[in-house]
């Protein structure tokens, strides 16, 4: 066993005498070892550089929010409500006017079907704090509702949003509010808001930047969850539409939006008060438009923005059946529901 570990002791002493000679005889040899070293100390001064870099970029202040545009930059909204006396005719009006005070740089032209301005249409206006014009025009009797006639027979507001039109063309015919038309080559958009509909504020910001005609969906309409225009590519290429898909433009009153100067460079452009039922829209859109040209909004229009709800009579007889108000010629009439 001695013999045995001399003879393992002499071995590896014997290589390690070895291994020390082969060390002294390279210290003298020339090294090729330079260039990786050399690579290595520069990765190490880009990963130190880098550091740095992030370093100072945490000690530097957070950049500020980008602001949105000012309110004078943006194109005006002028929003078109034709209006009537009625028992829900005050609700309706606040409700929407709690609406458009949400979006900036809008102009509320509220036209009255009636013979002139009423305390309560004047009273609600002054309090909105809207930038408003007062307007009023008498639907004419030929146009007005019989006794016993469907809703449908005559279109309704037909010569409010037309008054409407002529202010914003420079006709006059202001009762109240600012009374001067847009000048020439304000930007801006016109759009047609029933009274008796429900807004989304993020509506009128799609609509803001519109060029020509642009369109969305409309929500619990024509009975149907949404109507509205289908798209294919960023392309109106037809429309969901349960009543006369076939018309010009299938589209509802609420459901598009039309460029200012694209309006007033179109001074024949109004709405026909003898145009086929549902065709109202299109009396209108066919002197502006071709439907190809029409601008999807809403996310391509999959997106319901706005929805035609109407607002209920409420029943103010105890133990009678509920009543509601319809406008006949004579302005309020009481009618069984």
């Amino acid at each position: 066993m001695k013999l045995k570990l001399k003879n393992v002791f002499l071995a590896y002493f014997l290589v390690s005498i070895a291994g020390l000679l082969y060390a002294l005889v390279q210290l003298g040899q020339p090294c090729d070892c330079l260039p990786p070293l050399r690579a290595a100390a520069e990765q190490l001064r880009q990963k130190d550089l880098r550091i740095s870099q992030l370093q100072a970029e945490l000690r530097r202040p957070p950049p500020a929010p980008a602001q949105p545009p000012e309110p004078e930059a943006l194109p005006t909204i002028y929003v078109v409500t034709p209006t009537y006396a009625r028992l829900v005719q005050k609700a309706e009006l606040v409700r929407l006017s709690q609406t458009l005070s949400l979006v900036p740089r809008l102009h509320w032209l509220l036209v009255e079907d009636a013979e002139g301005p009423t305390p309560l249409v004047s009273g609600l206006l002054a309090a909105s704090g809207l930038l408003f014009t007062h307007l009023v025009v008498l639907t004419p009797k030929a146009q007005r509702l019989r006794e016993g006639e469907p809703g449908w027979v005559h279109p309704r507001g037909v010569e409010q949003r037309n008054k409407a039109l002529d202010w914003l063309r420079g006709r006059g015919g202001a009762v109240g509010g600012e009374k001067d038309p847009p000048p020439p080559g304000t930007q801006g958009v016109v759009y047609f808001a029933d009274d008796d509909n429900t807004y989304s504020r993020e509506l009128f910001e799609e609509m803001r930047w519109t060029r020509g005609v642009s369109v969305w969906p409309v929500g619990l309409v024509g009975g149907l969850r949404f109507e509205g225009p289908q798209v294919q590519d960023g392309r109106v290429v037809g429309f969901h539409t349960a009543w006369e898909p076939n018309r010009p433009f299938p589209v509802d009153m609420a459901g598009f939006a039309v460029a200012l100067p694209l309006l007033l460079a179109k001074p024949n452009a109004q709405f026909d008060s003898t145009a086929p039922r549902g065709h109202l829209e299109s009396s209108i859109l066919s002197h502006l438009v071709d439907p190809k040209d029409l601008e999807p909004r809403a996310a391509n229009c999959t997106r319901v923005r706005e929805w035609r709800l109407g607002t209920s009579s409420p029943c103010i007889e105890p133990g009678q059946p509920c009543l509601g108000w319809s406008r006949r010629t004579d302005g309020l009439k009481r009618e069984g529901s």
